[in-house]
């Protein structure tokens, strides 16, 4: 099927039902904020489908940058080593074209997600290092390349990094070393060399880490290598003072000539299982009482607590925003986010600005709130 052709079917779905509520459709959080950062949202497979309409009208009123949240990372796009499967990536593509929204492509070289066929030879042993580069290479060229001049920025490398700053021990570095980073931005640059292109990690609010990030973009600078902005993952929860942290990050960053876009937004209300929350997909919990207290209902305390914290992050958004291009919520409503089923299977979480119904929650007024002011 040819993509003007999706773009015909999504605005025949769109027109065909129900709208979201009209609470949820005004004010306009891309309109609150324009001329300081773009508002970007993180796209589910329904949602990409045109499926989930109620919270695609959301999407096109409120935001002007669209991520896939999983349909563009490796293990989805080439399943099997030389089969591609472009079918819901074009999908989000083609709908960020027709709504005029800047479309981040996410990711291409994680050590997360990515089929296993990547990392091993036919006896399945570690994969030869050259043959690991020409993977690289050829399964980057082919994304970015098809999406020449249509995905605006892409992360080209997610989560490399240890919390000391150091390289995390991925199957990438063990079998390449540091260099994958350098071959991934050169690989990503030669297929479109007008794309943005980022490095992408959590916890980049601690200064170790946001350290490593800086050091490890001059080295890719001094080498003549293109990378133009970091990405700031906001996976945070309600007992984390750390604004003054995210602060300073972002100054650190733009400090040393990076763009900062603050990714994958959403606070959790739920308790966490260890003493330290991160942002680390192999974490994985068993199921207890204590950690999922809200599974009807967000007590009217707790969205308060959810709105203030919002609040202090906006306002600081707002403060740095001639350093932020981006803004984007891991998520477009509370039954989408990824808080419900990690670090836990099964929880209700309350992190995002629209609730289950597609409806405005407290938060979302505070935000709104914060846009306003003129403090």
């Amino acid at each position: 099927m040819k993509l003007f052709t999706y773009a015909i079917l999504f605005s025949l779905l769109i027109a065909c039902q129900p709208k979201a509520k009209k609470e949820a459709l005004a004010p306009s959080l891309a309109d609150a904020f324009k001329g300081r950062f773009m508002m970007g949202t993180a796209l589910n497979s329904p949602q990409t489908e045109g499926k989930d309409t109620v919270a695609l009208n959301i999407v096109q009123h409120h935001f002007n940058s669209i991520v896939a949240e999983n349909c563009m990372k490796s293990e989805v796009l080439q399943p099997n080593e030389g089969e591609f499967d472009f079918r819901l990536a074009d999908q989000i593509v083609e709908l960020a074209a027709k709504s005029n929204a800047f479309m981040v492509g996410h990711t291409l070289i994680w050590h997360s997600q990515t089929a296993p066929w990547m990392f091993v030879d036919e006896n399945g042993a570690p994969v030869a290092r050259d043959t690991l580069i020409e993977r690289m290479r050829t399964h980057i060229h082919t994304v970015v390349g098809r999406y020449k001049g249509r995905v605006h920025g892409w992360d080209v490398v997610n989560e490399a990094l240890l919390e000391d700053g150091s390289f995390r021990q991925s199957p990438y570095y063990k079998i390449i070393g540091e260099e994958f980073i350098e071959l991934a931005f050169q690989f990503a640059n030669e297929a479109d060399p007008d794309a943005e292109l980022y490095y992408n990690d959590y916890n980049m609010y601690k200064l170790e880490k946001s350290q490593g990030a800086i050091k490890l973009a001059k080295t890719l600078k001094n080498k003549g290598i293109r990378i133009d902005g970091i990405g700031m993952q906001a996976h945070y929860g309600l007992h984390m003072d750390i604004f003054d942290e995210i602060e300073a990050s972002i100054n650190s960053f733009s400090d040393n000539g990076l763009k900062v876009m603050i990714t994958e937004l959403d606070v959790s209300v739920l308790p966490f299982p260890t003493e330290e929350l991160t942002a680390e997909v192999s974490q994985n919990y068993a199921m207890k009482p204590e950690y999922n207290p809200y599974v009807t209902a967000l007590p009217d305390s707790v969205q308060t607590q959810l709105a203030s914290y919002y609040q202090n992050l906006f306002e600081i958004y707002k403060r740095q925003s001639d350093k932020i291009s981006r803004i984007t919520f891991w998520g477009v409503n509370d039954d989408q986010t990824w808080r419900n089923y990690w670090p836990i299977q099964g929880r209700t979480d309350y992190p995002l600005l629209f609730d289950r119904n597609n409806e405005v929650k407290p938060a979302f007024d505070a935000v709104i709130k914060t846009a306003q002011s003129q403090k």
